[in-house]
Formats: C-alpha cells, sequence, structure tokens
C-alpha cells in the first residue's frame, strides 16, 4: 500500500495543519482530497494507508459528514485522534475593505463557530459553504466569494491577506481529528485510552436507549460523546455513534461491547486508540467493582461455584 496520508484539502485547511503534527507525517505523502468522502474511499480503494479528516468540534460536536460516513460503506478503523485549537482569519484579496463584502464562505462547521462575529460585524453578508475552509479561500481568489474564513496560515497560499484575525465565538475552541486506516489489530491500550462504535436498536421501544447505555454505566464506562444519526430507513431510524473511556482490551470495555452485541441489531467497531486530550497519568481510576483484576476476580469465583468451590 502506498506510503501516503490522504487528507481533506486543498492545502492550507486546519486539517493539513493538524495532521502535520502527527510524528509518522513527516514520512509519508500528504495528499489532499476535496471532500471527507473522496479521502475515506481512497483508504478503501488502496490510493492511501490512512486518512485524516474531521470528526467533532467543541461547538457543534459531531461532523455528520465524517460520522456517517464511518456508519455506512466498507468499514474503516480510527487508529490516532488530534485536539487542535481553532481561531479564523477573514481572509479576502488585497484591498479589500470590510464594507465591501457581500458573500462569505467557508466550510459549514465554521459557520456555527464565527455566527455572532458575522452577525455584528457583516450582518447583510451572504454565506454559502465550500468543500472546506483553505477551499472557501481558493474561491476568494478566483473572486467567486468576496471573504472566506479561515486559518490566517491560508492566505499567503492563495495570495490573500487576513483582514481580521483571532475570530470566534467560543473561548478555547477545538475540533478534534482522526486517523482512519483500514481495518486491524487496534494498538496496544496506553491507559489513556478510547473506544469509538456505532450502535443500531433491534427495534424501536420504550427505554431502548436506556438499555444501550446501561451496558456502559453498570460497568463504571464514561461516555465522551452520543450522537444520533439516521439510517437512511425512515423517520424515527437512527443508529447511535458512541465515544466511551477506555480500551477493547480493558475487561469492562470489552464485556460491555459483549452485551452490545447481543441486544443490538448491528454494532460496528471504531477502534480503540490513545486520547488526545490526558496524559495515562492523569486519568481517574476505575470506580470500584470495575477494575481488570476485580473483573478476574469476579469470573474466577463463578468459576469456583460451578465447581462446588464455594
Amino acid at each position: 500500500m502506498p506510503a501516503s496520508y490522504a487528507y481533506l484539502g486543498p492545502e492550507g485547511t486546519f486539517t493539513e495543519v493538524a495532521l502535520r503534527t502527527l510524528p509518522e507525517a513527516a514520512t509519508r505523502e500528504l495528499i489532499p482530497y476535496v471532500s471527507v468522502q473522496s479521502a475515506l474511499d481512497a483508504v478503501r480503494v488502496g490510493e492511501a494507508e490512512a486518512a485524516f479528516v474531521p470528526i467533532e468540534n467543541s461547538v457543534e460536536g459531531g461532523i455528520t459528514t465524517t460520522l456517517d460516513e464511518l456508519v455506512a460503506g466498507t468499514p474503516l478503523t480510527i487508529y490516532r485522534e488530534v485536539l487542535l485549537s481553532i481561531t479564523f482569519a477573514l481572509l479576502v484579496r488585497p484591498g479589500t475593505k470590510l464594507s465591501d463584502i457581500k458573500t462569505v464562505t467557508a466550510h459549514p462547521a465554521a459557520q456555527p463557530q464565527v455566527r455572532n462575529w458575522l452577525r455584528t460585524h457583516l450582518p447583510d453578508a451572504v454565506w454559502e459553504s465550500a468543500a472546506s475552509n483553505a477551499d472557501g479561500a481558493r474561491l476568494v481568489q478566483e473572486g467567486r466569494y468576496d471573504a472566506a474564513f479561515a486559518g490566517e496560515f491560508a492566505a499567503a497560499r492563495y495570495g490573500l491577506e487576513a483582514l481580521e484575525t483571532e475570530i470566534h465565538d467560543a473561548e478555547n475552541a477545538q475540533t478534534r481529528f482522526v486517523l482512519v486506516g483500514r481495518p486491524a489489530r487496534p494498538a496496544a491500550p496506553t491507559g489513556a485510552d478510547k473506544t469509538s462504535v456505532v450502535l443500531w436498536q433491534r427495534d424501536d421501544h420504550p427505554g431502548g436507549l436506556r438499555d444501550l447505555l446501561g451496558e456502559f454505566a453498570t460497568r463504571g464506562i464514561n461516555l465522551m460523546l452520543l450522537q444520533s444519526r439516521p439510517t437512511g430507513a425512515g423517520i424515527g431510524n437512527y443508529c447511535f455513534c458512541v465515544d466511551a473511556e477506555g480500551h477493547i482490551s480493558d475487561r469492562r470495555m470489552a464485556e460491555a461491547l459483549t452485551g452490545l452485541k447481543r441486544i443490538c441489531l448491528q454494532v460496528r467497531f471504531l477502534g480503540s486508540y490513545p486520547r488526545a486530550d490526558v496524559h495515562p497519568g492523569e486519568v481517574r481510576p476505575p470506580f470500584p467493582g470495575t477494575s481488570d483484576e476485580e473483573f478476574v476476580g469476579a469470573a474466577e469465583w463463578v468459576a469456583r461455584c460451578q465447581d462446588g468451590r464455594f
């Protein structure tokens, strides 16, 4: 397989900046793709070793384009995640003034992060979405739009200037990116890990979601993301994307996934991988009764009971 990583392009995206923080990126050819779907498809068909795409931001939550691609189609696996602090610049062609701006563009995920700024400074500007923030900058360069919200670093790449910088509605906004490859054995646990799955209910019934979440709760597993996504099978038909603290090799996580596989119509394992927000020493200890040692001890006790050795 080619020693290359696909990423949401074109050059100059936040995705590219985040990707370059991975040490292994220095040894790979980095290839921009026009969409999340095309980047992930490059992995599916063997054009790239892995793809790097945004999956969540701290303002709007899960990025639906990426979640839906991981829910459907040929399975892929998450191997790494990166958190990147996000602040936007308003990029324009040289000489453009704020009063000249009638149209603006950026990736759809950017709009909720600059909505209040737009309302205050450009209340009459018309917003249109672009495939990525850097693609929006390219469209401004071509004269299609008057301004684009993108990283300030993209200005030089597209011959633009930053009319305004440090634009953000929420302080400390972050976007989470993931490195996605073809299915393989998860990396060894680090002690600060995350497991991602997609869950489909067998049927719609009162307490159905509670039953799914109970498999985690009874084993002391904290959830970090829970987002419903339509299955396409009709109104009211949803699956659930879940990020949970822990690794599939942890006894409590393995038992939770076993229970979910038993009660769900379908479970798609998206991977166990190191968390980007904490170090192993910062992870809180398991709740009483949920450590690997306690799971092993309980299983040994049941075995002794089955043998008549109470």
